[in-house]
């Protein structure tokens, strides 16, 4: 029986070696096996839903959540792939005059063989979508799920072969932490990794050793901006959406909400009655770790001036979602990435602080806005650090197939995902030809200090004055040179 170390070892070299056939094939010839992907996972979805779905992620929002926006994504790639993907050239226009006679082409090449490291909360349309990308960008996949998802992985792979993927193109890894550190250290071309902030920092450390690069989802915390005008019973709605989507697993879940002192009040209320009509209290989750170091953040926070609206914590207890209000900036419960449904309430002054006091977590992956004025949200949304900004909505609009998705900060970088995503699973390969034209530059010594500086005045200077200045010089310098030819050739004439 073979260790997770060779595993690893023999699934990328097959896939390498299928990965070398592949890469010949078209982008059309690729997309015939997505597009029968796409028929395959509608026809079996209520199955696949079942497969992916856990205990705090019920099949009927797998199918909304996963298994729909994974297909519109089938037909992103269908509709847009191959024009994306196709090899450009430039043109004459912009191009410096002293390359004339060069074309330059742009193609773009599979990086190879793509390590996919993916998450528990959303099993299926986080890898799925950066899979199929690979897979039509010409790479190969050696995927590591994360624990206790190693059955969707199966179902997904056995959906794939049965459209047409070549055998070892995609090979699925045990779905342990083992198999995951040994993949970063296995000689793969690429990473994409989606998790925690601490687990992306530990692939980042051992990926640095060997300069493999990497697209990295960390975590969120993200902020909702509730200005004065906004509708507080569709902000109310929204925030218990993001409580309880997932049960609070989602990276784009809401955290912490910013609004001024003359609605935040209102806002407890509204959100307390919403919470307790929808029956929203989880059942009392007895003690682990993590929920330990959540109960110490919530009690330390409550210690400092924190209220607790909803939800409840004792010494050897807690109960989901949980609402504090009067939390300040200097809490350090506002730095750390919650997989919980926690929800934050911060009184602010004025707009200009809650985007100061937003930015001082660190995360910056997605942000919403709620308000009536939709310019004064615009002009807002372009302060607000984060990859994505929602207005008057919040996680769902993340789910268009065409647009990227990724974060700053400790909220990772790179995107997956539309046409950005696509790309970022290639290199640009560019080719040059020269069929016409001088190659002077060959011959170091053709050119005199004189001549290239007022070449680059007359190109590059400003004002009409210095450009002609430079004209000038430079045909005083050229008649000056053919009297010298002329000169020296009647020397030899006379020699």
């Amino acid at each position: 029986m073979m260790d997770a170390l060779q595993i690893v070892a023999e699934s990328v070299s097959q896939a390498r070696t299928a990965q070398m056939d592949w890469r010949k094939k078209s982008v059309a010839e690729r997309l015939l096996i997505v597009g029968s992907f796409r028929a395959l996972v509608a026809h079996s979805c209520e199955s696949l839903s079942s497969t992916a779905s856990s205990e705090s992620h019920p099949p009927e929002e797998v199918l909304l959540s996963e298994i729909l926006p994974l297909l519109e994504a089938c037909k992103f790639l269908q509709n847009d792939a191959e024009k994306l993907l196709e090899k450009s050239s430039l043109g004459g226009r912009g191009r410096p005059w002293w390359l004339w006679g060069v074309t330059s082409q742009i193609a773009r090449e599979p990086f190879g063989v793509i390590g996919v490291i993916s998450p528990s909360n959303y099993p299926l349309f986080l890898p799925g979508v950066q899979m199929l990308q690979a897979f039509v960008a010409g790479n190969a996949v050696v995927w590591k799920p994360a624990p206790g998802c190693l059955p969707i992985s199966q179902a997904f792979e056995k959906i794939l072969h049965k459209a047409g993927l070549p055998e070892n193109l995609l090979k699925v890894l045990p779905d342990t932490l083992e198999a995951g550190v040994h993949l970063t250290a296995s000689g793969i071309d690429k990473i994409v990794f989606t998790g925690g902030f601490e687990n992306g920092r530990s692939v980042l450390e051992r990926l640095s050793q060997t300069a493999v690069p990497a697209i990295v989802e960390l975590s969120g915390s993200d902020p909702v901006f509730v200005r004065d005008d906004a509708d507080l019973e569709t902000v109310v709605k929204a925030l218990q959406f993001g409580l309880a989507l997932n049960r609070g697993r989602t990276c784009m879940a809401p955290r912490r909400v910013f609004a001024s002192q003359g609605i935040i009040k209102e806002l407890e209320i509204l959100l307390h009655q919403k919470l307790e009509n929808s029956n929203a209290r989880d059942s009392r989750h007895e003690q682990s770790a993590p929920d330990r170091k959540i109960q110490n953040l919530i009690t330390d926070a409550i210690k400092q001036g924190a209220r607790l609206v909803y939800g409840e914590v004792d010494e050897s207890e807690i109960s989901f979602p949980c609402v504090l209000s009067d939390v300040t900036q200097n809490m350090s419960i506002l730095r750390e990435d919650l997989f919980y449904p926690i929800l934050f309430l911060l009184p602010v002054s004025s707009e200009e602080m809650a985007v100061t006091v937003s930015a001082q977590s660190g995360f910056a992956l997605a942000a919403s806005i709620f308000s009536k004025d939709l310019r004064a949200a615009a002009r807002l949304s372009q302060e607000v650090k984060a990859g994505l900004v929602s207005i008057n909505d919040l996680i769902v609009p993340s789910a268009d197939p065409r647009i990227p998705f990724g974060g700053s900060g400790r909220s990772g970088y790179g995107v997956t995902r539309g046409a950005e995503g696509l790309l970022s699973l290639t290199r640009p390969k560019v080719v040059q030809l020269r069929n016409k034209g001088g190659v002077r530059h060959f011959d170091l010594g053709a050119v005199e200090m004189g001549v290239a500086g007022a070449l680059i005045r007359i190109l590059h200077g400003r004002g009409f004055r210095t450009k002609l200045n430079a004209f000038l010089g430079l045909c005083q310098q050229g008649l000056s040179s053919m009297r010298g030819r002329r000169h020296r050739s009647k020397l030899e004439d006379i020699k």
